[in-house]
Formats: C-alpha cells, sequence, structure tokens
C-alpha cells in the first residue's frame, strides 16, 4: 500500500486494466449485491430531493418502493444505501433495452441535476473504508467485473484513467495529480521485484 495525502492506497490499484463494458455486463453493479449503493451522509438529503427531477426517468415498481420505504435506508449502524426492488435491484435502475442503467446519471447527462451519482456509484470497483486518519482505497474485484478488466486491456485503460473524474470529485484535482505520479513512481519501484 502507499500513502497521497490523508488516503491509503492499495497497490492493486496501480495497473490495473480497466473499462466498462456495458454491452457485455449489462450494467449489473448496478442490481446486484447484498444491498443498495451504499451512501456518504450528505447524499442521503441530496437523493430525496432529487427525486422530482428524476421522476420521469423512474419506472412504475421503483417509484412504488420509493412512495412507501424512500430512497434511502440504514443497512448497517451507521451506513446507508439506496433502497433497492426486490432484492438487490437498486430503486434508480431504469433500463435501456437489456442494459441497467442510472436514471440520476441520464438526469445529469440531460442537464436536469447537478448530481452525477451516488459516489460510491462513481468510483466503483474502487471502494473507500475512513480508518482513523485515512480514507483506505481498495479495489473490489468482483466477477461481474470480468468484462471491464478484459476491455481495459483490450483497450489500454487503467483503472486510474477511467476513474479519474470519479476521484477528483471525491479528492480534488491537486490530490488527483499527486496520486497519478505516486502511481508511476511505485510501478517503477515495484517492477523490478514483481517482474512488471
Amino acid at each position: 500500500m502507499f500513502v497521497v495525502g490523508d488516503a491509503l492506497i492499495s497497490d492493486d490499484v496501480l495497473d490495473a486494466p480497466f473499462a466498462c463494458n456495458l454491452s457485455a455486463c449489462l450494467g449489473a453493479c448496478c442490481v446486484q449485491g447484498d444491498s443498495g449503493a451504499p451512501l456518504e451522509p450528505d447524499e442521503r438529503v441530496v437523493l430525496e430531493a432529487l427525486v422530482p427531477r428524476v421522476r420521469k426517468y423512474l419506472r412504475p415498481e421503483a417509484l412504488r418502493v420509493i412512495k412507501r420505504e424512500g430512497v434511502w435506508e440504514e443497512v448497517e449502524d451507521g451506513d446507508y444505501a439506496t433502497t433497492c426492488v426486490g432484492q438487490a435491484e437498486c430503486v434508480f435502475v431504469t433500463y435501456d433495452g437489456s442494459v441497467a442503467k442510472c436514471a440520476i446519471q441520464k438526469a445529469y447527462l440531460a442537464g436536469r441535476v447537478d448530481f452525477p451519482k451516488p459516489l460510491s456509484c462513481h468510483l466503483f470497483p474502487l471502494r473507500i473504508e475512513r480508518m482513523g486518519d485515512y480514507d483506505v482505497i481498495n479495489y473490489e474485484q468482483v466477477s461481474l467485473c470480468d468484462s471491464a478488466r478484459k476491455h481495459g486491456r483490450r483497450h489500454g485503460v487503467r483503472l486510474v484513467d477511467g476513474l479519474q473524474e470519479a476521484l477528483i470529485r471525491k479528492f480534488g484535482a491537486s490530490w488527483y495529480a499527486a496520486f497519478r505520479q505516486a502511481c508511476d513512481e511505485r510501478l517503477q519501484v515495484l517492477s523490478p521485484a514483481s517482474g512488471r
């Protein structure tokens, strides 16, 4: 692991190939899992306020869940996530054919809202956990993203490149610049020892 500012980062992120390939995974990260999208504390209020502006993109079954349960739930003591339709399908999922997409992101791209999507979704497959004074950044290597790893390898896209916008959103542009420099330096250090 290595440190950039107040973040402790797993070496797994250094040169991992990754580029989302929705035609292969069909947006599986939005419909599979133990709960909805993990939320930052302030995102609960943001999501509640967004509902009227994203309503036109939401499915009838999602609107019923929102009316009955709201857009977020407490999943553990002090941890929150979006509510789900059924067992794991995020309440904000909308479909483009067979591909699950985010209604919030759709509204964002249409200029209806200024919030792109929950930060955990934007950063996926990176997961950030606060431990003491540090944000610990780990790469969640799940099988549903096998196609994204192959797609990234085929097109020469690294995880750290593909998540630039999300990482800047979380940590800022100067942190991201320092992070990229630290990644390059760390790769050079690890290269002889790891055979890279």
